[in-house]
């Protein structure tokens, strides 16, 4: 019998991200608080990093957030993140392009789960041994 991982890596999808900054009554929102407590780690890479960026850059105005707060946010997940290089690349291999850089992120960190709200684009990702759940999944898995 294999022992859990303890505190369980993730790659966190974007769409999570920007839910959570959005509300704070959602799961999203409940499972950035278990990052910042340490119960989840999550794996970061360079790219994936500077989508987080673009993202909350492009929707300032409607998450409510102030350059610097983006900067407090990008880099506290940077404090909380275990980066990984990518070194390898198995494009297209998902819908969206975007998607291929957290699959890819999701290998070669060695995580056993992506979470996101987007799982039927990643289907995919079972070939790798990789699990695509929502963070009401992954949160229920932390209790």
């Amino acid at each position: 019998m294999t022992m859990p991982e303890s505190p369980p890596r993730i790659v966190l999808d974007t769409n999570v991200l920007y839910a959570g900054l959005y509300s704070a009554s959602g799961k999203s929102y409940q499972l950035l608080k278990a990052i910042a407590e340490g119960r989840v780690r999550i794996a970061l890479s360079t790219p994936l990093l500077f989508e987080y960026e673009d993202v909350l850059k492009r929707n300032q105005a409607v998450l409510s957030l102030s350059d610097a707060q983006v900067e407090v946010v990008l880099d506290n997940l940077c404090a909380l993140a275990d980066f990984q290089a990518v070194h390898f690349l198995w494009r297209p291999c998902l819908p969206d392009a975007n998607d291929d850089m957290v699959l890819e992120l999701a290998v070669a960190a060695q995580v056993r789960r992506i979470v996101t709200f987007n799982a039927k684009d990643f289907r995919p990702a079972i070939r790798f041994g990789i699990e695509v759940v929502t963070p009401k999944i992954m949160l229920e898995d932390l209790q």
